[in-house]
């Protein structure tokens, strides 16, 4: 299809859609944003819309997002997913708490480092897959055979070639940094570096082939039987994505310890450096994510390069945080420095983080759709309906805390009500980040599905975590009992 060379431009004149109220009207004419893209081969954004108008299968504008997306079913689609997203992060953390005592671990603390920045680029990897592949889905794209086997070889490839180079980038930055950290005494050694870099790379090239699989058969599923993905997709991703790499790093890991002395860790490492060009070579000749095999990587790589940045001291409360939460963000800086000070911060603020994320990244598909698909997205219901289904999943946290006394701190009536305004306003700001970011995007050139998440999720770490440790430290100031540790480090 031809395309105009013009930049975005952000209009006054709103979409033709109809408008429920005149305040929705209001609202939205000054958000709504028209796209021309520049050039099929150097607008990101353009992908979809050239699947789309190239696929004779595929809907037009106008019929795209049919399904009902009334607030009702919003919330009754994306509050499950939610739900099983906080219990992936728990169940993540209590992997982990088990892996930790592992020897491979003990005696390779250079796996100690690796897991934050892996999970941390796992996670923004399979999440953007899941916001492409949403988008793609309402589209239309995946309804013709061809186009979705396209599609789904395509994106699974790039996920192969992005996974090995994080992984490997990853193994390679935490030997270096653990070489710094360990004693000159106890330096480590090249058998141990190779186990590390193999093992990110294994992990990292056999989790995103799980995930990968998964999150295109739970979208074609849900487009299937008139599920919004978006409402569903990135929650998912960003929780199961966490428990799987971690099995398979930590099983391989000891798997290759067994067989440290020998050459079976560099061996692997060359077969997986091997099959990069192949994987890149297969992206390459599928049109439909060609373009994406050189972009997307600025806000993956920049998330890794500032884990690595606050990662300065190694403790075991910022290794907690920092794997238990999916994300890798400037949080650990003031979680680090608080954790000991506070009962309670270890397992609020992971627990905040990936709350609040789960539900801006949500609206953050939602609109980067709309915005391909060229219609109206009803901004303020949406915000109101993910706001409002904020609060049953904040209550029902606190609830699972005060029953198992899982904090060991008071749960009374004042540490309720502030929670509840700290985790309604954490979440009011990722919706409205959410917007601002994804319109900023699409406004400067940018594919939202490629950018925005790994961006928007660690602001609000950083936000989330802020937030909380003021209520704590307001707590205390305030004469409140029990929720400050009796021995600080």
């Amino acid at each position: 299809m031809p395309y105009d060379k013009d930049y975005i431009e952000l209009v006054d004149e709103g979409f033709s859609s109809e408008r429920s109220s005149q305040d929705d009207e209001l609202h939205d004419k000054e958000m709504n944003t028209e796209y021309k893209p520049r050039d099929s081969t150097s607008s990101e954004s353009a992908v979809h819309l050239a699947l789309l108008d190239s696929s004779p299968h595929s809907k037009s504008h106008d019929d795209l997002g049919a399904s009902d997306n009334s607030p009702k079913h919003l919330a009754w689609q994306a509050l499950p997913s939610v739900l099983v997203s906080i219990a992936g992060l728990i169940a993540a953390g209590e992997l982990l708490d088990i892996y930790l005592h592992w020897d491979v671990f003990i005696h390779i603390p250079e796996l100690f480092i690796l897991v934050p920045v892996l999970l941390n680029l796992k996670g923004n990897l399979e999440m953007n897959l899941a916001a492409r592949l949403s988008t793609s889905a309402n589209l239309g794209d995946l309804d013709n055979p061809a186009s979705r086997r396209r599609l789904v070889i395509g994106n699974l490839a790039l996920l192969q070639v992005q996974s090995l180079i994080a992984g490997c980038i990853a193994g390679l930055f935490s030997f270096i940094l653990g070489m710094l950290i360990r004693p000159s005494n106890d330096a480590s050694t090249y058998y141990e570096s190779m186990l590390v870099i193999s093992s990110s790379m294994l992990a990292a090239s056999l989790s995103s082939l799980i995930l990968g699989i998964f999150m295109c058969f739970l979208i074609i599923l849900s487009r299937r039987f008139n599920v919004d993905p978006d409402n569903i997709a990135c929650p998912m991703a960003s929780s199961l994505g966490d428990i799987v790499t971690l099995v398979i790093l930590a099983t391989f890991a000891r798997l290759l310890k067994d067989n440290m002395e020998s050459i079976l860790s560099t061996v692997l490492v060359i077969v997986m450096v091997v099959l990069l060009p192949g994987a890149a070579a297969l992206v390459w000749t599928n049109r439909s994510v060609k373009q994406l095999l050189f972009t997307g990587w600025t806000p993956i790589m920049c998330a890794m390069v500032i884990s690595r940045l606050v990662q300065h001291r190694f403790g075991k409360y910022v290794l907690w945080h920092y794997t238990k939460s999916r994300r890798c963000s400037l949080s650990g800086v003031v979680f680090e420095n608080f954790v000991d000070s506070y009962k309670g911060l270890a397992l609020l603020i992971p627990v905040l983080n990936g709350l609040t994320g789960n539900i801006g990244s949500i609206y953050a598909s939602r609109i980067s759709t709309a915005l391909h698909g060229n219609r109206q997205e009803s901004y303020k219901k949406v915000e109101q309906t993910l706001l409002v289904m904020n609060i049953p999943v904040a209550i029902i946290l606190i609830f699972v805390i005060w029953v198992f006394d899982l904090g060991e701190f008071p749960v009374n009536a004042w540490f309720l009500s502030a929670y509840f305004v700290v985790s309604m306003a954490c979440a009011w700001l990722s919706l409205k980040l959410a917007k601002s970011m994804t319109l900023a995007s699409w406004k400067w050139g940018r594919d939202p599905d490629n950018t925005v998440l790994p961006f928007l999720t660690a602001t609000i770490d950083v936000i989330s975590t802020a937030m909380l440790v003021i209520t704590f430290v307001l707590f205390t100031m305030a004469g409140f009992e029990g929720y400050k540790t009796s021995t600080q480090s």
